[in-house]
């Protein structure tokens, strides 16, 4: 960041080692990076509990401070003050590692998360590959957590993150890979600037509709909470955990969902672009903070309305519609982006590039995703006159037999 630079620059100009002034600015930088998080958490819980009570018509957290804004601390008190139980069988360094790497994975990656044009914690140019292969710790932490522990519930709950984040984690890329296309560059800051011209929710709404999907199915949200279903796992991976470990998992499945929706926002909404982004750093902060929380809004509304699926059905889903959707939306795209550029009707970088520049960007790839939306709406029509047609079959067979006994 420009404040961890600056204050280096500062401290070898008044006499210190250059050495320890580059440790005090790396320091610093990892502070401010993990400090947003780690404070955004304690918000997320109030919030979250606040919007689910209120689309339940309940009223929430209201008691310990005012609006209840207290109780994520009380809560917290509460899990610091129950007993830290680790199970005789299980494998200790494993078992109490999991829950360290499941935060620790969320919260490295508002590392390259940009927060304003100025600032961000680094500007890697594999921005988009480290976003995908830091997620994977979080996964990776669950499935060992289910095994450390020993026990057949948590057990199966590991199975099912194979099963369910790891097989959604591939439309997730597919989906991803647009923004990078568009972009030229796998630097979340590039793709921020590629936006300037035409955000990319505008150019390919269903890659940020498979992404969001992907996204809700990778922190485990409902319909696609099947990793901690109560009613045939107990709870799931995290049954043997208590106190602060246990606490830590939620936290980090709270600030999860949260890193999803700034992510959105950066790879689809211009990220902090808005009016006025560029005379303070204030309100471009404020614009993807703005963005970032009316997406995360609509997971919660999604979690609190919607039921769980059975497995099979978000298995099916996902290999037999989405997969081969996000396949055939990236190839499509790079295609038709390719020909655009090729006849030079589309700038080759969108960096910079104005609005009338990608005017005709625009157009083409709306119709590219007009005809995937009929051709979806076609085949949901068939599908659903194919069940319906099932239905009534079965019904039809139902009465002939009950009319057959009753003969």
């Amino acid at each position: 960041m420009e404040i961890c630079t600056g204050l280096c620059a500062a401290m070898v100009e008044s006499g210190a080692n250059a050495g320890l002034a580059q440790f005090v600015s790396l320091l610093l930088g990892v502070l401010l990076v993990s400090g947003v998080p780690l404070v955004t958490v304690i918000v997320l819980i109030w919030a979250e509990r606040k919007v689910a009570a209120r689309i339940q018509d309940r009223v929430g957290p209201n008691r310990v401070g005012p609006l209840g804004l207290m109780q994520t601390f009380a809560d917290l008190l509460k899990l610091l003050g129950k007993e830290d139980i680790t199970p005789t069988a299980a494998d200790r360094v494993l078992y109490n590692a999991s829950p360290l790497v499941s935060f620790a994975s969320v919260v490295l990656i508002w590392a390259v998360i940009p927060f304003t044009p100025f600032h961000y914690g680094v500007d890697l140019e594999i921005g988009a590959l480290y976003f995908v292969a830091i997620a994977s710790f979080g996964t990776l932490s669950i499935m060992t957590a289910g095994w450390a522990s020993n026990n057949k519930y948590a057990l199966l709950g590991a199975f099912r993150v194979v099963a369910l984040l790891v097989s959604y984690e591939v439309p997730l890329v597919f989906a991803l890979l647009v923004p990078v296309m568009f972009a030229g560059s796998m630097s979340m800051v590039d793709i921020v600037f590629a936006q300037s011209g035409m955000w990319f929710i505008v150019l390919s709404p269903l890659a940020f509709i498979i992404f969001y999907i992907s996204s809700q199915a990778e922190t485990g949200r409902a319909p696609f909470d099947l990793i901690e279903a109560e009613s045939e796992l107990i709870a799931g991976f995290n049954i043997e955990y208590s106190g602060m470990k246990f606490g830590m998992f939620f936290a980090a499945e709270f600030l999860h969902v949260f890193t999803n929706g700034i992510l959105m926002a950066l790879l689809f909404f211009g990220g902090w672009m808005g009016p006025l982004y560029y005379e303070s750093p204030l309100i471009a902060f404020a614009w993807l903070g703005l963005k970032g929380t009316l997406i995360y809004l609509t997971t919660l509304w999604l979690r609190n309305t919607v039921p769980r699926l059975r497995i099979d059905q978000v298995m099916a889903f996902n290999w037999k519609f989405l997969v081969p959707l996000s396949i055939a939306n990236v190839v499509v795209i790079s295609a038709v982006l390719k020909v655009m550029q090729v006849i030079e009707l589309t700038p080759r970088d969108f960096i910079g590039a104005s609005i009338a520049e990608m005017l005709p960007t625009t157009i083409a790839m709306l119709i590219v995703n007009l005809g995937f939306a009929s051709y979806l709406l076609g085949m949901l029509r068939r599908r659903g006159a194919e069940a319906r047609e099932q239905d009534a079959n079965a019904q039809r067979a139902f009465v002939q037999a009950s009319t057959a006994v009753g003969d």
